[in-house]
């Protein structure tokens, strides 16, 4: 998203490191930056308003609720993985299964692998 207009800070940037800034988890510096193209941008000062509001709504629904410890350890874990660019294989994660790696059912008692399907390609050649 680009509002057309020259920045000092692109919107793509700004837009990018939105929660950062709405968290404060960025250095003043940054921060200062960030304020001063929301003065001049009003898209990019809309979308940090309306994500500002999804976080007070989030927190007011969930803000309640206690997050055990080692869930939030294992999240903060995989964000400074993702941060650091090392987001391949998590080694505490099993692998997920899906429809493709899963083996087909065989019959009862039956234990060698599937057959491949069938085709009828040929059949009305003969």
């Amino acid at each position: 998203m680009s509002c057309g207009e020259p920045h000092e800070t692109d919107c793509s940037e700004v837009l990018d490191h939105l929660y950062e800034y709405l968290d404060r988890e960025m250095p003043d510096s940054d921060c200062e930056k960030f304020k001063e193209h929301f003065d001049e941008c009003s898209p990019c000062f809309e979308k940090y308003g309306l994500e500002q509001e999804v976080k007070k709504l989030v927190k007011r629904c969930c803000g309640q609720d206690d997050v055990p410890t080692d869930l939030r350890s294992k999240v903060m874990d995989r964000i400074d993985l993702i941060r650091s660019g090392q987001a391949g294989e998590v080694p505490d994660q099993p692998a997920a299964e899906t429809a493709e790696t899963a083996e087909a059912p065989g019959q009862p008692g039956d234990d060698a692998a599937p057959s491949a399907p069938r085709s009828d390609a040929g059949k009305h050649l003969a």
